[in-house]
């Protein structure tokens, strides 16, 4: 496998660890300011990892290096403003920042580009599990989804948790948020990923209600939701660590990336 990624922050670099086999290629797109430190990680940890190693600092760079796979890990901005032209060129993109979704306009933007150029945008289920039921019972519609997010206090600093939370004082759990998948997304692109994969698999951003909970207490990431359709009934509470120096993100979310890379180049797709 030739592969891609956008961004080289926690996600990436921990994939990149995890990778049990030699990769034809890597490439990586960050910014210029960015580059020499990327350079000198992917010739330091990572020279085994495969010969031919490039950093990008545009995407006609990365276009060049003749990716077969493509993974963002790098935010929003990321998504907008290069994504659509990587589906539109054929390339198959694993999409981290599932969250950017929310935006119709970009949902649409994604979709359309996808079809044009034969390619497939693929979400991973991230931290959550469950995905693969919740997609098959919103098939028959009728489908109620509420997701609970419950993180440790300092996993909220740098969002509006803190316009009604005081975050570092907190002595039991809070909730500062109840409402839709589309506006937890909106207003917390690096914190609510999952409330958008549960919204895409099931019943929609404006039908998957969510609540978010800061609790001092948390042993990690605690992601729970409930369904109930004609079909079935569940619910599913998950515990994950956080992902070592990135306390927004469960560690179990490059895992999934990784299972999508296995899937792709190994023998059986599970």
């Amino acid at each position: 496998m030739r592969l891609a990624l956008i961004g080289f922050g926690n996600i990436a670099t921990t994939l990149l660890t995890q990778l049990d086999a030699p990769l034809d290629a890597v490439s990586v797109l960050v910014r210029p300011d960015a580059a020499d430190a990327t350079r000198a990680r992917l010739d330091g940890e990572f020279v085994k990892l495969s010969a031919e190693r490039t950093v990008c600092t545009d995407l006609a760079g990365l276009l060049l290096t003749k990716p077969d796979l493509v993974v963002e890990c790098a935010g929003h901005t990321a998504v907008k403003a290069f994504v659509p032209d990587l589906l539109e060129a054929g390339l198959d993109v694993v999409l981290v920042s599932i969250g950017a979704l929310a935006d119709e306009a970009l949902h649409g933007a994604l979709t359309g580009a996808a079809r044009d150029g034969n390619a497939r945008l693929i979400l991973p289920a991230g931290a959550v599990g469950g995905i693969d039921l919740l997609a098959s019972l919103g098939a028959a519609g009728d489908l109620q989804v509420i997701y609970r997010g419950t993180k440790p206090p300092m996993a909220w600093t740098g969002t509006p948790a803190e316009e009604t939370l005081d975050l570092e004082a907190l002595s039991e759990p809070a909730g500062f948020f109840n409402g839709t998948a589309r506006q937890a997304a909106t207003d917390f692109p690096k914190n609510a990923n999952v409330a958008a994969t549960l919204a895409l698999a099931g019943a929609g951003f404006e039908a998957t209600q969510v609540e978010l909970i800061a609790d001092p207490q948390a042993p990690g990431n605690i992601h729970e939701y409930q369904v109930s359709s004609p079909l079935a009934r569940y619910s599913m509470r998950i515990e994950n660590l956080p992902s070592a120096g990135n306390a927004k993100t469960s560690v179990s979310t490059v895992y999934s990336v990784l299972r999508e890379i296995r899937n792709r180049i190994g023998p059986v797709a599970i």
